[in-house]
């Protein structure tokens, strides 16, 4: 379904709400099988690109393909080919993991034997098969955010949106979502576009990042020739260095 090897390609793509200009005459280009990193600060335009490029939300101006789809014409069927992740998704915790996936697999119109080794075969890659049948409320937040990673998975999507994937988790499950993703990009043909503030995750995990400051597009790269541009010594001094944030000391100082 990509064009070229372009799982992604969006032309001057623009969303305003009133008078705020969200997302700013926005082109990108996302290649097929890459970990796309989308950084940027709360309210930089990240989510609600999002769910533009997912089929949530219309645009104000500009287009966009997903996965060769135009977003304009194709919402529905880009909406069945991808997955989305966001940063608030809701568990049922009286299911068990097998009950939620069976679950999700049903709004997405898949049941019987093949739903259910698409379901086994997610769980022992994410190292859930031993509690699988355990309901969800006993699970802890980094197993959560497993199970809905595979609940994303599930239909075998062409492409994944995790919107801030280590939201609310402590630094062992951000660890172990960080792995999943690598095992998951080695272990299936699928893209990944992952919106995130978090300087050190994208590092280790993408291999482009976009930066976006009040919804343009300011910075894109491999993570090494973003941090060799800017002449320091990692991705996090990099990011505030191009969106600004860090303290000045000698004016701090003088506030005393």
């Amino acid at each position: 379904m990509t064009r070229n090897g372009t799982v992604i390609r969006t032309q001057a793509l623009t969303k305003t709400f009133g008078d705020i200009c969200a997302v700013d005459d926005l082109s990108l280009e996302v290649k097929s099988g890459s970990r796309f990193g989308f950084l940027g600060p709360n309210g930089a335009g990240k989510t609600t690109t999002v769910r533009i490029l997912s089929g949530l939300l219309r645009q104000t101006s500009g287009t966009a393909q997903v996965c060769g789809l135009n977003i304009d014409d194709d919402r529905n069927r880009i909406k069945a080919i991808t997955g989305l992740l966001p940063e608030s998704p809701g568990l049922y915790s009286k299911l068990s993991a097998v009950e939620f996936l069976e679950f999700i697999g049903a709004l997405n119109n898949r049941n019987g034997d093949g739903l259910h080794r698409r379901i086994d075969n997610l769980l022992s890659i994410l190292g859930l098969e031993g509690r699988q049948d355990d309901l969800l409320e006993s699970y802890s937040s980094g197993m959560k955010q497993k199970v809905l990673v595979a609940s994303t998975l599930l239909h075998e999507p062409k492409l994944v949106f995790l919107d801030e994937p280590t939201s609310r988790l402590d630094p062992a499950a951000s660890a172990l979502v960080k792995d999943l993703i690598l095992v998951l990009a080695e272990e299936t043909d699928t893209s990944f576009f992952i919106c995130t503030h978090m300087t050190n995750f994208a590092e280790d995990v993408c291999d482009v990042i976009g930066i976006l400051d009040s919804g343009s597009l300011v910075t894109l790269g491999s993570p090494e020739d973003i941090v060799e541009t800017a002449r320091v010594d990692d991705l996090e001094d990099a990011y505030l260095q191009i969106v600004g944030g860090k303290i000045d000391r000698k004016t701090l100082l003088a506030w005393r």
